[in-house]
């Protein structure tokens, strides 16, 4: 490993239970600054577990996991370096794009706020609807101030649960192109999908979890149809 290449997340030795139920089982998982990292796996395999934890959402029930350096459950810090992407999009509907970006920018304590929110609106392609109501907004044009929002403060790590779900093939096309983008503005973005043909193309690295344990863990291959060949061994084995 290269000087300039220590992993922005380090996790060890992860465990989540739920009760009876274990959801992830001993996971050890480094990321480094640059990397797309598509985190895959079956249905109930840990992979919105996982990255709950990262997010410092969920604190696991054994192991650590430190971003930046700092411990994301124990350092408040840490989670300045997190942007977050969910099946929700945590923006208010009665307030307009411009006015949540705003809000957003106050709980992060950012200055400069105004040229924070228009170049954020702009960099979304949100323009034309930035001082519009957001309840009006379609799904594609939610997730683009969703995504505004998540990396206002310009994290070093973004997290993707599922971002794709629900998008027309030009929003999805429009977040392919933002994906590449924050890799080439070396960030670290991890991405859990159930299909990775979504986010193929712009990712450096496809890790799987199947019944909790990390079961793959490669750069990613040429060929999308080759993987599912080797995804599906390593689900099985």
């Amino acid at each position: 490993m290269s000087p300039d290449s220590t992993p922005l997340v380090v996790a060890r030795g992860v465990e989540r239970k739920f009760g009876s139920v274990v959801a992830l089982r001993g996971v050890d998982l480094d990321i480094t600054a640059g990397e797309v990292v598509l985190l895959l796996g079956p249905n109930g395999a840990g992979k919105s577990t996982l990255l709950r934890c990262i997010a410092g959402l969920a604190r696991p029930s054994r192991g650590t996991i430190r971003v930046a350096g700092r411990d994301v459950h124990a350092d408040p810090a840490a989670r300045a370096a997190l942007g977050l992407l969910s099946h929700h999009a945590f923006v208010y509907d009665d307030l307009t794009a411009r006015e949540n970006l705003r809000f957003a920018a106050a709980l992060h304590g950012l200055d400069n706020v105004e040229a924070r929110v228009d170049g954020a609106i702009e960099a979304v392609g949100l323009t034309r609807w930035a001082d519009t109501t957001v309840a009006g907004f379609s799904r594609g044009t939610l997730q683009r101030l969703a995504i505004a929002r998540s990396t206002l403060h310009h994290p070093a790590l973004l997290l993707l649960d599922e971002p794709f779900t629900g998008l027309d093939a030009n929003s999805a096309i429009d977040l392919r192109n933002r994906i590449t983008a924050e890799r080439i503005a070396g960030r670290a973005v991890v991405c859990v999908t159930h299909e990775p043909g979504e986010a193929w193309l712009p990712a450096t690295r496809i890790v799987v979890l199947s019944a909790g344990r990390l079961v793959l863990d490669i750069a990613r291959p040429d060929s999308l149809e080759e993987f599912r060949v080797a995804y599906s061994q390593a689900i099985a084995a």
